[in-house]
């Protein structure tokens, strides 16, 4: 994955098939302080090609709010507990946004010091 500039935040987006799968995802990606908050948008359809076939289906969108220098642990995590063979992880910079929003999302996904 290429990671964007690290002192901005991004957002992640990603799709669960059902409420209770992206509720389980969004609270381990808060637990282990990968995302700042997760915005659950239920309802959403979805259109894709998946081998070979038209597929549409109902979804959960995720939008998960994060620092940048957390997204290549939240991408692993996230890709490691979908239930999807392959699922949607997009990591957007964020271009701009109120300061001290952005300054939260960096201390809520801060790892403290072992020291």
């Amino acid at each position: 994955m290429t990671a964007p500039a690290p002192d901005v935040a991004v957002v992640v987006l990603s799709t669960a098939p059902d409420p209770e799968t992206a509720d389980r995802l969004a609270r381990a990606l808060l637990d282990d302080r990968l995302a700042a908050c997760v915005t659950r948008v239920p309802g959403v359809t979805s259109l894709f090609r998946w081998q070979g076939e038209l597929e549409e289906t109902e979804e959960v969108l995720l939008l998960v709010k994060t620092h940048a220098t957390r997204a290549p642990a939240l991408t692993r995590k996230l890709a490691e507990l979908h239930p999807y063979e392959v699922p949607e992880i997009l990591v957007l910079p964020a271009a701009a946004g109120l300061g001290s929003y952005l300054d939260w999302v960096r201390e809520a996904t801060e790892v403290a010091d072992d020291n």
